[in-house]
């Protein structure tokens, strides 16, 4: 009988895969830091049985018409928005996620995110760098508390309900949109729901955390940064399309806005020469969300898991519905 046959997207620690070796035949791309070229994932796609995928990795239909022996596609993220899911599922391939166990590490990099943005951190750790500290003076680099402000979460899953928990601690007004009520959030959280026009308007700092959907797609427009405080700052850590770039560079232009800390971007990775680089009042960081060690471990095995259940005719862990 033929072994199964799994091909994973990027170089990860072998040691890792103990349990899927067992039963299949296991090949992963070289490199750890550069996506495997489209070209050779089309090839391995039409022999494999199992893929282990990236965000950078497009599982479409050109992709899922060459592949006749795929059962699962993992994908080392919460988000999918890099799979075409339905025309997965019209095939009869399970596509799996690893939501739950990057929340609180997600949003450890949220707060980090604000603070480093409210606080100027980037900027002044530049600034000794560069030798241009000379004195120290009051107003030096001075940036924004972020203590007793209030903050908006758009996107109020288990991450926004992790950033808020957080929030609390610095004593802030917790506010938040989402698709539907979360009671039991604002009961735990004493957060309050807004319109999405409402909190742009109330909160000093606006915090994405929304999946990419089509209504979700340019949510952060130029009529949205209109709406938000000069003094607010916006903090993206969901997905970067859902910010309109070119609305984003207008408004921090026209001083709508004080500041942006992006984890995400509308096309990863972003060149030297990217508009957004050259504001001082933004940071910007390579998607490092749940990249924590212990984290990114436990979305790993979270993959294989799902793999090897669905090899052996088992239902996976975290199916993407």
């Amino acid at each position: 009988m033929t072994r199964p046959y799994v091909f994973i997207t990027r170089k990860l620690k072998e040691e890792l895969f103990a349990p899927l070796m067992e039963i299949a035949d296991v090949k992963m791309w070289e490199s750890e830091s550069e996506a495997v070229p489209r070209e050779m994932l089309l090839r391995e796609a039409q022999k494999a049985t199992a893929l282990l995928t990236m965000l950078s990795d497009k599982v479409n239909e050109e992709l899922l018409e060459s592949a006749p022996n795929l059962k699962v596609v993992a994908n080392l993220a919460v988000g999918y928005d890099n799979i075409d899911v339905k025309a997965a599922s019209d095939r009869g391939v399970t596509v799996c996620n690893t939501p739950d166990v990057l929340t609180e590490t997600t949003a450890d990099l949220t707060l980090a995110l604000m603070l480093a943005t409210a606080r100027r951190i980037t900027e002044s750790q530049e600034f000794v760098k560069e030798g241009r500290w000379q004195s120290w003076s009051p107003y030096l680099l001075a940036g924004a508390d972020v203590h007793h402000k209030t903050i908006g979460i758009v996107g109020m899953g288990k991450i926004g309900q992790a950033v808020a928990r957080r929030a609390m601690g610095f004593g802030m007004e917790i506010l938040y949109h989402n698709r539907s009520r979360h009671i039991e959030a604002e009961q735990e959280l004493g957060a309050a729901y807004r319109s999405f026009e409402q909190l742009l308007e109330q909160s000093d700092f606006v915090v994405c955390l929304t999946p990419l959907t089509d209504a979700t797609r340019h949510l952060f427009n130029d009529d949205a940064f209109k709406r938000m405080k000069e003094s607010a700052f916006l903090i993206n850590v969901g997905r970067g399309q859902v910010v309109d770039e070119k609305a984003l560079i207008a408004a921090l232009h026209q001083n709508e806005i004080a500041g942006a800390g992006l984890d995400v971007f509308y096309e990863e990775p972003i060149g030297a020469d990217h508009p957004l680089l050259h504001f001082p009042q933004v940071v910007t960081i390579p998607h490092i969300g749940s990249a924590s060690v212990e984290t990114r471990t436990m979305m790993i095995k979270l993959c294989q898991d799902n793999i090897v259940a669905v090899l052996q005719g088992n239902k996976a862990k975290t199916i993407v519905s």
